[in-house]
Order: C-alpha cells, then structure tokens, then sequence
C-alpha cells in the first residue's frame, strides 16, 4: 500500500483521516468556488464541518498569511531597487494577494482543519479507500 504522507496530503489539500478524498470541490488554485467545503470526505465520510462556522478561525490563518506575504513583497522590492515610488509597492503589493487569494484562503482552512478537526490519520480507512 502507497502511504501518503502527512506533507503531501496537506499541499494537495487531501482528507485528513484517509488523505485521499479532497477536502474542496475545486482544484487548489481556482478562483471558483472559493468558500466551498465539502461536508463529508468523498472517499471515507468523515465529517469535515465537525459544528457551523467551523472555518472562521481560518481567517486568522488567512491574515498571517497575507501579512506575511505582505513582509516579503515589500522586502523583496526594497532589495531589487534604489528607491521605488510607493506605487509601485501598494500596486505590486495587491496584484500579489489577488493571485495568490485561492492559495491563501483554502491552505487556511487545510491548516486549520489539519489542527483542530479533531481527524487523525487511519491506515484502516485508507485501506478500504482503495
């Protein structure tokens, strides 16, 4: 049997408890359906909105990374030139967070169901995944 591990799983946005079944409907980087969750894993069943509003504590997850992006865009463009007009970083700044908004918003909410979903990984249900 091919394990997938806890790594992988999460970059691919895999079930937590089977890491086979995709926790969204859409492929990570898509800007359809960008606050969708599945309910149930496709594969496994296991509940993925364990109470309502489970996913608000991702926002928080979703600013550090925005931040965080932030910090890097500005860095990045304090290195590469002499003195760059605030333009240039506002627009370079919002123009990154626009692309990079799937990524940030469902890795959030991966990371966070990875944390407190209270799912543990079961070789047995990866077992009869398959």
């Amino acid at each position: 049997m091919n394990k997938k591990s806890l790594g992988a799983a999460m970059l691919q946005g895999k079930c937590p408890s089977c890491r086979e079944g995709n926790i969204f409907p859409t492929p990570i980087f898509s800007f359809r359906k960008l606050t969708e969750v599945h309910h149930r894993c496709p594969k496994c069943q296991a509940v993925f909105t364990p109470e309502p509003d489970f996913y608000y504590g991702a926002m928080f997850i979703s600013y550090a990374f925005s931040v965080a992006l932030m910090v890097t865009v500005f860095t990045a463009i304090n290195i590469l030139t002499d003195n760059a007009p605030l333009s240039a970083y506002l627009i370079t700044i919002v123009v990154s967070n626009v692309l990079l908004l799937p990524l940030m918003l469902k890795y959030s909410k991966v990371l966070y169901l990875y944390w407190l979903g209270k799912l543990k990984y079961d070789p047995e249900k990866a077992k009869a995944v398959k």
